[in-house]
């Protein structure tokens, strides 16, 4: 019987991994079998992370301090990875922030900080850890995007978050055209609103609720775990021939 989604020895770099859709689907890889390198600026949150999931799962766990928007940090951190496992298999660059506020209010600093979190960053980790793909003829990276990078939205504003993640979808197809004939494919996922501890309270409040019932086909939102088995799809040694893709995890939001 195939383990499809088998990930025995295989090293992961997560970002954005202190909390979250990182953590979820860190903890999703390692259940397959992943040795993982969590990076995130918070590092008493990683060390407790990498204690708790080296402990459940049983694989190696590295935290690494990590501000994704400083080029230098990435390169250490790199470097660290292939110092400590000789390779890098897997990426996922979830790493990014948010600014909500109507267009005409946001401020030129605002959108700045969204372009280098989520665009910049996503790029600098994307080209450091590439090096290593490229050299070893394989790898899976995988951007998460967001659906506001495939649409707009009338439910909060924030122009600058749309204007990032629709440079992450871009960027994806771009990596995947350039890095394909290297054996490395490039994928985002686009997650509509999922519930962690940061949004339950907002996404249970009679305003969001409304908003689920006549702007999802599912009429709720996305329950912690339902975004990590796009990941370990993307993520497998299975997934060859999928490359260059942006799949929306979003109960269907951006089907209407």
């Amino acid at each position: 019987m195939k383990q499809y989604f088998n990930l025995q020895g295989q090293v992961a770099v997560v970002t954005g991994a202190s909390t979250g859709l990182g953590l979820q689907m860190a903890k999703a890889l390692a259940n397959q079998g992943a040795n993982l390198v969590l990076l995130a600026r918070r590092m008493n949150l990683l060390e407790a992370n990498a204690e708790s999931i080296s402990r459940e799962y049983g694989v190696e766990v590295l935290p690494l301090q990590c501000d994704i928007t400083v080029t230098e940090q990435v390169k250490a951190a790199v470097a660290a990875t292939m110092e400590r496992f000789g390779k890098i298999d897997i990426l996922i660059n979830n790493a990014g922030t948010g600014a909500v506020a109507p267009a005409e209010e946001i401020t030129d600093e605002q959108f700045k900080h969204e372009m280098e979190v989520d665009l910049f960053g996503t790029f600098v980790c994307a080209r450091e850890v590439g090096k290593e793909m490229i050299k070893a003829g394989y790898g899976r990276i995988i951007n998460i995007a967001s659906m506001y990078g495939l649409v707009g939205n009338m439910i909060a504003g924030c122009s600058p978050y749309h204007a990032a993640k629709g440079g992450v979808v871009n960027l994806t197809r771009a990596l995947a055209a350039e890095w394909g004939k290297y054996g490395i494919t490039v994928n985002s996922i686009c997650p509509g609103y999922f519930y962690t501890d940061l949004t339950t309270a907002t996404l249970d409040s009679d305003y969001f609720q409304s908003i689920a019932k006549r702007s999802i086909p599912l009429e709720r939102y996305g329950r912690e775990g339902e975004l990590d088995t796009c990941a370990l799809f993307l993520a497998s040694p299975m997934s060859t021939y999928v490359n260059g893709q942006n799949i929306a995890v979003d109960g269907g939001y951006t089907s209407i």
